[in-house]
């Protein structure tokens, strides 16, 4: 398959990974503040202050995934695909002796048609030891050694 566009669907990938991440938290989000809201039609004292505080910490935490989830789609939309380096960059389909690495963000494992693949954020301890590798080069990583056989 064309490496172009093997990237532009680990590209997608990885957005449609943002999106449902983001809707998972703003659902969450909507929950707590929902069971927060029927708490406070209860007039048990206590259970009902405990319930408030127990749907506000989830809140906050959630906000907080909201947020980190947001960023994360930032990244992703400021990243190229479609320049090809010498060097490994965001952006870049790496084709190791371990593995194929996509340097976009960390989405996982995604398959693509019967192929698999790993999406892996620059800042991951994986994604730091690709970055600026060229092919030819021989990396370690977690004891292991591994070669850059192409960069797409």
């Amino acid at each position: 398959m064309d490496r172009g566009k093997i990237k532009r669907q680990l590209y997608a990938e990885c957005q449609a990974y943002v999106q449902i991440k983001i809707k998972t938290a703003k659902n969450a989000i909507s929950m707590a503040q929902s069971s927060a809201n029927e708490d406070s039609k209860s007039s048990m004292g206590d259970k009902y202050e405990t319930g408030r505080a127990m749907a506000q910490l989830e809140i906050e935490k959630n906000t907080i995934q909201l947020h980190e989830f947001a960023r994360m789609g930032h990244e992703l939309e400021r990243i190229s695909i479609e320049t090809k380096g010498e060097q490994a960059q965001k952006g870049s389909l790496v084709y190791t002796s371990l593995g194929i690495y996509f340097l976009a963000l960390s989405a996982g494992k995604i398959a693509l048609d019967g192929e698999v693949y790993f999406a892996v954020s620059v800042l991951s301890p994986i994604g730091t030891a690709l970055l600026g590798a060229k092919q030819g080069d021989e990396i370690q990583f977690n004891g292991k050694k591994m070669n850059i056989l192409e960069l797409a």
